[in-house]
């Protein structure tokens, strides 16, 4: 149970969430006193006889405030009640059918963040930096104190999955308070408000405030360097995820006061754990060539489990090769090709229905590839083909020119590539460079 705070103004005992507005309250109520005070002395002593007349309609405005107060503590309570039966219905081998997350039914969520586990026992992948027996994970599994991260890797790697599992680990605590905030949506005066909150808890309630900053990225240096003070006084411990290098995008003096944690991309065996998984959850057979094997979940309700559904193990190896090691999108293709096969074949025959590879390929319709513009992944490619080219390795560099032209890269840049490395890597060929040049006029 929480320490209550006597209020300075009232003296009386109220619970911290509610202190700050009780405080507002009390003091309003004495200006309103003092204003009410000089009007009457004011008054000739005929009005102040008649007021004085009807004194017994008038109410005791701090028991009124008390009483506002108590019924405030009693709906949060009821509130953070309701958050943990949401928290608890969302856990593996729990019915989702009462499961509700922002007053959405559990059926409206996307698949990918139903699946998100609740442990590091359910975490799959990463198992060089962050496995069990790593330092970092003894740190968290046994120790109070949580160092500042910056979590960077790929989409679909599992980075926001690991600050939810840290917040789930540091709420059973309960002298820690985890804050979410994007910096896609959120600005400067958010966080110092955060901060502000954070630093009051810390000197009342001795509650340290962990802030998990998502797309940190996505702040500017000058934004950045907001958070330098409050991490660097240990008001807040910052959580910051990235998809890009880090050394660019964020800001050298926040990052020698965080440790950097990368993840690696999802082999395509993790990715396979992650869709059995699922599919387990769902209650969807898994199909293997000579026999059937079911992994219904006798906890799911009929509404949750699909009926008479089953997924080849062919198909499983599809997805998991088609999604380039993105968890997020092996799932919600996963989900798509559910969906899609009901929609489809349920009204025509009433036997089981396979999810089969080619409703995989009709769902993702392409192959997801991680690939930008003018990013680290961009540059990462180039070098790739050329290195290839250096190698006479002609596979190596036809599937990374392929890799390029499929994630939308410019043909004249892959040109201009080969016209440069015509030019010198192999300037003794007589037609390569009228190759490489004749290639670029076509284009």
């Amino acid at each position: 149970m929480s320490q209550k705070v006597e209020c300075p103004v009232c003296c009386h005992a109220f619970h911290p969430s509610v202190i700050s507005e009780h405080v507002n309250m009390c003091l309003n109520n004495e200006e309103q006193d003092i204003d009410q005070t000089l009007t009457v002395a004011m008054e000739p002593d005929s009005k102040k006889r008649k007021s004085s007349d009807w004194s017994f309609l008038s109410m005791n405005k701090r028991s009124e405030c008390k009483k506002k107060c108590d019924q405030a503590t009693h709906e949060q309570k009821i509130c953070s009640s309701s958050s943990k039966t949401e928290e608890s219905a969302s856990l593996p081998g729990i019915s989702q059918k009462s499961a509700n997350v922002n007053g959405q039914s559990s059926n409206n969520i996307p698949l990918a963040e139903r699946m998100r586990p609740q442990s590091f026992e359910n975490f799959v992948g990463q198992e060089n930096s962050e496995g069990k027996q790593s330092l970092l994970m003894q740190v968290l599994s046994h120790s109070n104190h949580l160092p500042s991260l910056i979590l960077h890797g790929p989409p679909g790697c599992g980075k926001t999955t690991f600050a939810k599992i840290i917040a789930h680990k540091v709420k059973a605590k309960g002298n820690i308070k985890f804050v979410t905030l994007s910096a896609t949506t959120c600005s400067v005066s958010d966080v110092k408000e955060v901060a502000k909150v954070a630093a009051n808890d810390l000197k009342m309630l001795h509650r340290r405030t962990v802030l998990f900053l998502d797309e940190i990225h996505r702040f500017n240096k000058s934004q950045q360097d907001t958070l330098l003070p409050y991490v660097e006084d240990g008001t807040l411990t910052l959580i910051g995820a990235t998809t890009e290098n880090p050394s660019f995008h964020v800001n050298s003096a926040l990052l020698s006061r965080c440790r950097i944690v990368t993840f690696d991309k999802l082999n395509m065996d993790s990715v396979k754990k992650i869709i059995t998984r699922a599919l387990t959850l769902l209650g969807v057979s898994l199909i293997t060539p000579g026999e059937a094997t079911s992994t219904e979940n006798p906890e799911l309700t009929d509404s949750d489990r699909p009926s008479a559904l089953g997924m080849e193990v062919e198909a499983v190896d599809t997805l998991a090769g088609l999604v380039d090691g993105d968890a997020r999108a092996a799932l919600n293709g996963l989900q798509l090709s559910i969906e899609g096969l009901l929609a489809r074949e349920s009204q025509i025959s009433n036997s089981k229905l396979t999810i089969t590879p080619a409703v995989v390929r009709e769902a993702l319709q392409r192959s997801h590839i991680l690939y930008d513009k003018s990013g680290e992944e961009h540059y990462n490619t180039v070098s790739a083909l050329i290195k290839s080219m250096r190698g006479s390795d002609a596979s190596a560099a036809l599937y990374w020119m392929t890799r390029m032209l499929e994630g939308g890269e410019n043909p004249l840049f892959i040109a201009r590539r080969l016209v440069i490395f015509a030019s010198e890597d192999i300037d003794i060929s007589p037609v390569s460079l009228s190759s490489g040049v004749a290639w670029f006029k076509k284009w």
